[in-house]
């Protein structure tokens, strides 16, 4: 089938457009756009700066990709917005550009699904089959990995870590990184239960899922300290893969400031 555009639709004539793409009513796409295959721009939507969408996304009406950050010290330079294949932007989404702070790309991986007015901000870096619900905000510089799930109202601080699996309840405030595989809840949010049933809907075994429970009961019920939590969980039988991931990013997180570990940024004296 042939790409189909709405005559009242803008389009620069050196954008990049693939098969079967449908672009509707009153959008504008910038000349440095990329848009793959298979690809439906609903109507009203703004697609500018640096920017590639891979193939099968679906973008909602009102959604804005591409454009500056929201960042003062951005000095217009060429950063730029990497989206894979399989997206679905629902109404009001906006994806900002990346910032000359780290990479210059905002990038965002492939099957995810994000709700009405979802913000995605400067120099986010996201992994694929993440659902951020309806009005969820991302600060600058945040990672969120594979399968996690942010319910409505949701904000996380800049530099935060988001890790594999975990969930995050609506109107939470991440401050710091969220473990992966945990469920957190609050203002500022903790972790408060083991995901258990992402585990399992993913296949994740039993033991992994009671291996997991255990670490949780010592690091956040007892608070006996990571290290006598590690010498316990790691100190005995086969290390299953799922604790040494809990445990890396735990040290990870260690290492940074205020909770986030990527966030390594010197204190002003």
């Amino acid at each position: 089938m042939s790409t189909v555009i709405a005559q009242t639709a803008v389009v620069d004539p050196r954008a990049k457009i693939g098969k079967n793409v449908r672009i509707g009513h009153f959008c504008v796409i910038g000349p440095d756009t990329t848009i793959g295959d298979n690809t439906m721009i609903e109507d009203h939507v703004v697609i500018s700066g640096v920017t590639s969408l891979g193939e099968d996304n679906h973008v909602f009406p009102g959604c804005v990709i591409g454009a500056h950050p929201q960042d003062t010290g951005y000095k217009d330079t060429p950063t730029c917005v990497e989206i894979g294949d399989g997206n679905t932007f629902r109404e009001h989404c906006t994806v900002n550009r990346g910032t000359e702070k780290e990479e210059g790309v905002t990038r965002i991986g492939h099957n995810n699904f994000f709700m009405v007015g979802t913000h995605i901000a400067h120099d986010c870096q996201l992994g694929d089959r993440i659902v951020i619900a309806n009005n969820a905000m991302l600060g600058g510089h945040v990672h969120i990995a594979n399968d996690v799930t942010l319910a409505g109202g949701v904000g996380v601080h800049h530099f935060a870590s988001i890790g594999q699996l975990s969930f995050v309840s609506a109107m939470s405030r991440v401050l710091h990184d969220v473990p992966p595989y945990m469920i957190v809840d609050g203002q500022p949010s903790k972790p408060r239960a083991v995901n258990s049933v992402g585990l399992k809907r993913h296949d994740y075994p039993r033991e992994d899922i009671q291996t997991l429970s255990k670490a949780y009961k010592l690091l956040y019920r007892s608070r006996v300290g990571i290290d006598v939590a590690r010498a316990e969980l790691l100190g005995s039988g086969p290390i299953r893969p799922v604790l040494k991931h809990l445990f890396d990013f735990i040290d990870h997180t260690s290492g940074g400031r205020n909770g986030r570990g990527r966030d390594r940024r010197k204190v002003a004296a």
